[in-house]
């Protein structure tokens, strides 16, 4: 199988309409290859939190139509991170091809003024593509960045998990902060997700906690793992870049450096069965488990 990560420039000097179809055409140029994974909030900015409800769409906006018309040109799979969704009130769900399931009850839960599910609120929200342009699934973001400030607070949180089944593999999807929350991944595994997808908008000044999370959940989960940032500067906060592709042993298969940089990789989606079958670490779960007593 093979991969492009698409570790994008995100700056406050271009325009979300300019940067939109920049993409659009980076996404064209991928034709050949089965799945492409753009970063988290790529057209405003993951920290660029005043940009939130001026540039927030509806899920069939034009992020969406952007995307849809891309991912069908090249004939690809398209995670196509994620937007400022502008929602009717209706929960998230997955599209046909997908699975959906409700997040564990304590990572579901919303607070404050973007907790709201309701007309108008705010959602962090990822857009999954086919190779024909059909929308196989769209997530919520679960866990909401900024304890008091920012998304926390402007964005409601999700409250499904969320896998697509590809012709080669079962993704599992996941955004940005949801990647220091164990058992948002140990629910994806068990909806049967083999590689994790994880877009992000990713600081700087924690990389250090970027690469290591992402083997973590790779050797943990016994899965691949697809962690694509942004580069550049947005709202004052460099970005961490260095994209990175890990394998379920916790090998780096490769990792971009720090600027806008497209991160191609071949993989094999067997070698997650083979190495779960190697090293059954998963069958030794207790805890979460209704395990019967010996």
């Amino acid at each position: 199988m093979r991969a492009s990560l698409l570790q994008i420039d995100v700056n406050d000097t271009e325009s979300v309409d300019s940067r939109r179809r920049r993409v659009a055409a980076l996404v064209r140029e991928q034709a050949g290859v089965d799945l492409v994974v753009l970063p988290e909030l790529w057209t405003t900015g993951a920290f660029a939190y005043e940009e939130f409800g001026a540039e927030a769409e509806p899920l069939e906006g034009p992020t969406y139509e952007a995307m849809a018309k891309a991912a069908s040109d090249a004939g690809v799979w398209l995670h196509a991170g994620s937007i400022p969704e502008r929602a009717a009130g209706a929960p998230a769900s997955a599209a046909p091809g997908a699975s959906a399931a409700p997040a564990p009850a304590a990572s579901a839960s919303s607070s404050g003024s973007g907790s709201a599910s309701g007309e108008g609120s705010l959602y962090n929200t990822s857009l999954i593509f086919s190779p024909s342009g059909e929308l196989a699934a769209a997530y919520r973001k679960i866990h909401r960045f900024g304890f008091d400030k920012g998304e926390a607070v402007l964005m409601g949180a999700g409250s499904e998990l969320v896998t697509v089944r590809l012709p080669e593999t079962v993704i599992g999807v996941a955004t940005c902060y949801d990647l220091r929350f164990p058992e948002l991944f140990r629910g994806l595994v068990d909806a049967g997700a083999e590689t994790l997808v994880i877009p992000a908008g990713w600081p700087e000044r924690r990389r250090s906690h970027w690469t290591l999370l992402a083997q973590a959940r790779a050797v943990e989960n016994q899965a691949f793992v697809l962690a694509c940032g942004t580069a550049g500067t947005h709202a004052g906060v460099p970005q961490a870049g260095h994209s990175i592709v890990v394998d379920p042993w916790g090998e780096v298969l490769a990792e971009a450096g720090a600027g806008e940089e497209v991160l191609t990789v071949e993989f094999d989606p067997a070698k997650v069965g083979v190495t779960r079958e190697q090293f059954p670490a998963l069958k030794d779960r207790l805890l979460g488990l209704d395990v019967p007593r010996r």
